[in-house]
């Protein structure tokens, strides 16, 4: 039995559920110019006020026809142009065709469109060197509203807007979008252990890595972060820092200080500022995870090794912001099976997230390996891994050949 499980740590689906049914999405919403909307998440629907595209238009290079009139003659003059946003004005005679390029507006009367493959320019017009048969009505034609009806739904309310969603609005014309207030969330860490980066270690000093990733990891989360810097393992001042956290955001994030340690006071600021929702889960790494609610803002106290700390964000908090944000479209991680490459160390007792390098063999199955060194402060393992090797709580040691269950990073890790 693993020496650290012991009887009355959470489940982690127990402690997720528990944490999601405590928090209520942030209700405050503004206008914002969609140059500027990226990573937030839309307070209302997102519906077309034109059809996309507005007018019909071709498919490509070529020629405009009426296929009556290919019908008479294989061969006809040109009677002008159509461009991109430059239209075929005038009356467009019988027996003649129109020069069109790629998105120019569909003259009246033409019913498709031939590639300028198929045709070969001679001294009495262009020559189509194709079976008529093979000629459709409305070919290579793009239809008024074929992307986007007026008045369709394009995007749902609690939407996170992503790169690919910015350019579909603009093709609305829509410049400003109903989008939720980012939540706040400060964050700092504790330990007098802890040192700057850029100034030399003293001896039992360690560098403050795990604010760098959770900064990151919160604005990946479509969150705004406030960093309140490193506080020292004094009661009086992480009192005085949480009471301004709690001031200043949504929630309140805090690495270290979580576990039984003498020096570790959190857990006694939150008894006395707020309330405590649950403390130490059966989870591997990252046992003394911490979840509560401040006077104004929700609390989140992760461990201080880093692998610890990075997997309860990812694990945990990631989809309390996501609900938090009003994100109702936020998903968690699929489970895929893959077939063991190496051995993963494990005893019983915690459920376990263990780093791996997952791959796709010749017969397209996922097969993945160990990327070593698994310890919770053993980080260089986690910047070269692609995915989490999620074992059972009572699963024991995996050998090679065995199935486990694996969840591929998503975009937060990338």
């Amino acid at each position: 039995m693993d020496c650290c499980a012991t009887q009355g740590l959470i489940p982690v689906e127990t402690a997720l559920e528990t944490l999601l049914s405590q928090v209520s999405p942030v209700s405050n919403t503004h206008s914002l110019a969609l140059a500027n909307a990226i990573g937030f998440v839309l307070a209302e629907d997102i519906r077309s006020p034109i059809n996309v595209p507005p007018f019909a238009n071709s498919a490509m290079d070529g020629y405009a026809v009426r296929i009556a009139d290919l019908e008479q003659s294989i061969t006809l003059p040109v009677a002008g142009k159509s461009f991109a946003g430059i239209p075929f004005e005038g009356e467009w005679q019988p027996q003649t065709t129109i020069r069109i390029m790629t998105g120019a507006k569909i003259p009246e009367g033409c019913d498709a469109v031939i590639m300028q493959e198929l045709t070969t320019e001679t001294d009495a017009g262009i020559t189509f060197e194709l079976n008529l048969a093979d000629v459709k009505p409305q070919a290579n034609i793009r239809p008024i509203g074929d992307d986007v009806s007026q008045g369709q739904t394009v995007l749902a309310k609690g939407h996170r807007l992503t790169p690919r969603d910015i350019p579909l609005i603009a093709s609305l014309g829509i410049n400003d979008i109903p989008v939720v207030d980012k939540p706040k969330v400060a964050f700092f860490s504790t330990g007098d252990e802890l040192k700057p980066l850029g100034q030399p270690l003293e001896d039992g000093q360690i560098y403050d890595s795990n604010r760098y990733g959770i900064k990151v990891l919160i604005e990946r989360f479509g969150c705004e972060s406030i960093d309140l810097g490193i506080i020292p393992d004094c009661p009086e001042t992480l009192k005085e820092v949480f009471l301004k956290a709690d001031k200043e955001a949504d929630v309140v994030i805090t690495s270290g200080g979580v576990s039984v340690g003498e020096a570790d006071y959190t857990k006694d600021i939150l008894d006395e500022l707020g309330q405590i929702g649950f403390w130490k889960l059966a989870i591997k790494p990252g046992k003394p995870f911490a979840f509560g609610q401040l006077p104004n803002s929700y609390f989140c106290g992760l461990p201080g090794n880093p692998v610890s700390a990075m997997l309860t964000m990812y694990v945990l908090v990631q989809p309390m912001l996501a609900k938090l944000a009003g994100h109702t479209k936020w998903e968690t991680p699929k489970s895929i099976p893959a077939k063991a490459t190496s051995t993963f160390k494990k005893h019983p007792g915690r459920t376990d997230y263990q780093r791996g390098i997952y791959s796709i063999n010749e017969q397209g199955q996922f097969e993945v390996s160990t990327t070593g060194n698994q310890g919770s402060g053993a980080f260089s393992s986690m910047s070269i891994a692609n995915c989490f090797v999620v074992l059972e709580r009572e699963r024991g040691r995996v050998e090679a050949g065995e199935t486990v269950n694996i969840e591929l990073f998503n975009a937060s890790l990338y």
